[in-house]
């Protein structure tokens, strides 16, 4: 995204919050439906589908892989070539700042004997890559570059080797990467995790037709996948993304006399870290009508104005809050008392060092931080928030958007450097935001 320009953007106090909305389809999922449908034989046919840049950025690489990926009406289509079956593309696959994206799709091009040159943006490409490189080398991945950043290229493999592999850290990514290599190998593959992690691709890769179970051993998860696999095209419903409903269950929270629901969210366990926080932390947030689609639970999400008290998020729960610790830091600026929160080392490998950007955006909006280690600390005002800062996002999309959110809320509006890149996740932000009564200057 760094070749746009920025387009700075203030929030100010906001009237309160009211209606009902849906948000576009979870980032995670339409990812690997495309990809799924991409490994599938016959036509995979995707609703919901996000249309996010980094997602389409998914489209066009499997497309450029020889999986066609185009939209019809409302409904994306994809026209499977097999596990085996994709060709090597012309040109190099730019992924622009998807870190999913480029990380699964290693997986994918691993058991494949083709050559693919793979690059994304500045941004993308400072981000560590070593974690999935390591394991599908084991596999038998070739990479060219001896090196562990964008772009690299790979030469996968027909003959890819079956492995046992413990993820030393929680990382949902390696963990697809790694399984969707399996899909290629001769006998089966095996990740073991000590924490849990997102488990959407071992829900699709069951819905797709792969032969997958997962066991409990010693205190730990084991994934298994058999290789030599059949995919088979199918018809998805992407649910709502709940790290982009987080920003407007957020911000209802924030603001007196709110009263938002947002429709048809994903509630996944292991997605659901943040509203079980929220409802720790006082806010009035339920969960109605669940049902499921495609194998994954869904509900409707409603919030309303609640004062907040501080609590201590427990390292165990960032596997599935990940996403949501910058806006989880906004909201804390308004609970009374610390909110304190352990385990975030994976915010400073996101799109931008995430731990220290929101510390640093509080900071400059007058409130206290603090940070140790992993730890971030958050001294609650307990009521009124000063804002009127400039909050640096470093072309990092959650960071934009949280800090956006906060400032609905604020004494004085809060102002960031850039929203360009907001359209990397959640296009649909900033309407949805003016829908629901929220104002925003320039």
């Amino acid at each position: 995204m760094s070749h746009l320009p920025p387009r700075p953007l203030a929030a100010r106090r906001s009237s309160p919050l009211v209606g009902t909305v849906r948000v576009p389809g979870d980032k995670s999922i339409s990812h690997r439906s495309l990809m799924f449908g991409a490994l599938a034989t016959g036509t995979t046919r995707i609703k919901g589908l996000l249309e996010g840049e980094d997602v389409i950025n998914t489209a066009r690489a499997v497309t450029a892989l020889g999986a066609l990926a185009e939209k019809q009406g409302d409904t994306w289509i994809v026209k499977g070539r097999g596990v085996g079956g994709l060709s090597e593309p012309l040109a190099p696959i730019d992924f622009g700042n998807s870190g999913t994206g480029t990380r699964l799709m290693m997986g994918v091009i691993a058991g494949q004997p083709i050559t693919v040159t793979m690059t994304g943006d500045a941004s993308l490409s400072k981000r560590p890559m070593r974690r999935v490189i390591g394991p599908l080398k084991q596999m038998g991945l070739q990479i060219a570059e001896d090196r562990e950043t964008l772009p690299l290229t790979l030469t996968g493999t027909d003959q890819l080797l079956p492995i046992v592999y413990e993820l030393p850290v929680p990382s949902a990514q390696v963990k697809s990467a790694i399984l969707l290599a399996g899909l290629h190998a001769a006998g089966e593959t095996t990740v073991i995790e000590k924490e849990a992690t997102r488990d959407h691709t071992e829900r699709m890769l069951h819905f797709f037709g792969a032969e997958i179970r997962t066991e409990q051993k010693d205190g730990k998860t084991h994934i298994t996948v058999k290789g030599d696999a059949e995919l088979t095209g199918r018809d998805v419903t992407v649910p709502g993304d709940p790290s982009s409903a987080a920003f407007l269950v957020c911000a209802a929270l924030l603001v007196p006399g709110s009263d938002v629901t947002v429709e048809g969210v994903l509630v996944n366990e292991t997605r659901t870290g943040l509203y079980t926080t929220l409802q720790e932390m006082g806010a009035d947030v339920t969960l109605t009508n669940p049902r499921e689609e495609g194998g994954e639970p869904i509900a409707d999400i409603r919030a309303r104005f609640s004062k907040l008290k501080g609590v201590i998020v427990p390292a165990e729960r960032a596997p599935s809050m990940i996403d949501e610790y910058p806006v989880l830091a906004a909201v804390a600026a308004f609970a009374a008392g610390d909110t304190v929160m352990h385990g975030l080392a994976e915010l400073k490998v996101k799109e931008s060092d995430r731990l220290a950007a929101t510390a640093a955006g509080l900071e400059v909006n007058g409130v206290r931080t603090a940070v140790e280690g992993d730890t971030l600390t958050v001294h609650g005002t307990g009521g009124a928030v000063s804002g009127g800062g400039t909050v640096a996002t470093h072309l990092d999309h959650r960071i934009a958007m949280a800090f956006l959110t906060m400032g609905l809320a604020t004494e004085h509006p809060v102002t960031v450097d850039d929203t360009a890149m907001i359209a990397t996740s959640f296009p649909e932000y900033l309407g949805l935001m003016e829908q629901l009564g929220a104002s925003f200057q320039t």
